[in-house]
Order: C-alpha cells, then structure tokens, then sequence
C-alpha cells in the first residue's frame, strides 16, 4: 500500500488548509465562478454521469471548474468519484490506475477504493496498477480539494491516461462499465482536461468551441478527429473521451456546458490563453 502526498500544494493550490479553504469559497463567488458557495445534498440525486473540469492553478481555473462541483453538491455524495486525468510527465504506464491507500492533500486524506479499482483493471487491455504515472502528475490531485471541500467519507479511484487514443479510451470506458456492473457502485466520473493552450483569445475560442460542440454531441471519435484536425492543444482528450464512451454506452443523449472562459477572462491578458470548461454529461 503507498500513499500519495499532495505534491502541488503551494503551487497550485495553496497549502495551508484555512487558505485553501477560503481560496475555493473565492472559486465559488468569483465573477466567472456560479456566484455562491454550495451545501451539498444530504439525498443522492443520480442524474449526472460525470463532467469535465480544469486542471489548472486555482486563481485561473478555479472558477470555472467550480461550476462542475458546484452541480456536484446538488446531486449528493456517490460512493466513489472516478478521476480521469491526463499524464503530462510521460512516466508510467499508458493507462495507470492508483491500486490502494490514500491520497493526502491539506484538507485530509481521501481512501482509494481498492476492489473497484482492482476491478477497473482486471478488465481492461492496457491498463496497469501504477503509482509511478501519478507521481509527479497535477491534473488528478487539484481535483480533490474541491471535493473535500463539499463531501466528507468519499473514496476515489485515480486513472492517468498517458495514450489517449479512440482505442485505449473505448477499452478503459467498457473495463469501467464491467466493473461498476459488478460491484453495483453508486459513481460519479470526472474528467480533468485544460482546452487550447497559448492560443490568442480568439482563436482559442474558436477551436474550443469546435471541440465542445463534439463533446456535447457525445462524439468521441469527432472529438478525436477535431483535435488532430484543427490542431486543438487540448491535453485530456483521453480522459473526455472515455467519459463520452461511457455516456453513449447509457444512451445519454446530450452534454451540457456549464461554463466556458479562458485565462484572459480571469487576467486580462488575451494575447496568450488557456481555455477551460465545465461540462456535464447527464444520465
């Protein structure tokens, strides 16, 4: 059993828990961000299947990622949130899931749900139970802040995707349809992804646009094309497009973006942006 220390608090997140706190409660009422600070639902309400959220730092993601948590907390706590996120390191194997143990971040520790994870792995074609993909990886761990801060007693199952092809997509979303069939787990998916990076706003809005519109139609495979295409910077198309696999597979029939902004609407500066999208992928 390993555990995973928060390697990028104080980087992209602050480090003490008070701070952190009132940094993701900015998140919540900042202009971009949904404008007030959830109460998560004490009844589960099953009508999302995942989302996508940004990766990065807090004051130029956060906003718009809180949109995705904000629906979250509306909907209650499931019995384990599947994150998806992409591997920018090249270490590890091409699909690594996190076997067991805990996952620390300022705010506490969040258990791995080992049997489901174990599962996950055992049918699928490329995936591999590894810690090393993780490692040195963000786009899983600032995620979790924003989840401790609206659930308590949740587990989670880390999967890094360092091939993000049509194929290992289509293999990890049916290997993660099997293994919630199996073990009849109540989950919830998200999707960690940035969109264009270091585009003119502009530009990066056009090619995003491109890209969400095949992301709300639950194309994967016009996602994929889209981004080669129109050479679209978007990093977590393999995470995006496992979840649209698995939403087609429970004939979900349209995604909805929450919000959509760049770095330059948080900024200013519009010369050179990140674009960033909360979508949600109800049932």
């Amino acid at each position: 059993m390993v555990n995973r220390k928060a390697v990028f608090a104080g980087q992209f997140y602050e480090a003490d828990p008070e701070k952190l706190r009132k940094r993701i409660e900015w998140c919540f009422k900042h202009p971009l961000g949904p404008g007030s600070i959830p109460t998560a639902s004490i009844n589960r309400s099953k009508s999302s299947i995942g989302f996508i959220s940004p990766h990065a730092g807090y004051i130029y993601s956060g906003p718009i990622a809180a949109h995705a948590y904000y629906y979250m907390a509306k909907e209650g706590k499931p019995d384990t949130f599947i994150i998806l996120g992409p591997n920018h390191t090249g270490m590890g194997a091409a699909v690594a899931i996190w076997p067991d143990g805990v996952w620390e971040t300022p705010l506490g520790g969040i258990e791995i749900d080992k049997e489901l994870a174990s599962e996950i792995f055992k049918n699928s074609n490329f995936a591999e139970l590894d810690t090393l993909a993780h490692s040195e990886e963000h786009s899983i761990e600032v995620q979790l802040p924003f989840l401790q801060y609206i659930f308590e007693d949740f587990r989670i199952v880390p999967i890094s995707m360092l091939y993000q092809s049509p194929e290992t997509a289509k293999d990890l979303a049916e290997a993660i349809l099997k293994a919630v069939e199996t073990l009849q787990r109540d989950i919830v998916i998200i999707a960690s992804t940035d969109m264009s990076h270091y585009e003119p706003q502009e530009l990066a809005v056009k090619k995003d646009r491109e890209a969400l519109e095949k992301i709300t139609a639950l194309d994967p495979e016009g996602l994929y094309s889209t981004v080669i295409e129109k050479n679209i910077t978007m990093c977590g198309v393999g995470p995006v497009m496992t979840l649209l696999y698995i939403a087609r597979h429970l004939k979900a029939s349209r995604g909805e973006i929450l919000k959509y902004a760049t770095s330059g609407d948080v900024t200013g500066e519009v010369s050179w942006v990140v674009g960033y999208a909360s979508v949600r992928i109800p049932y």
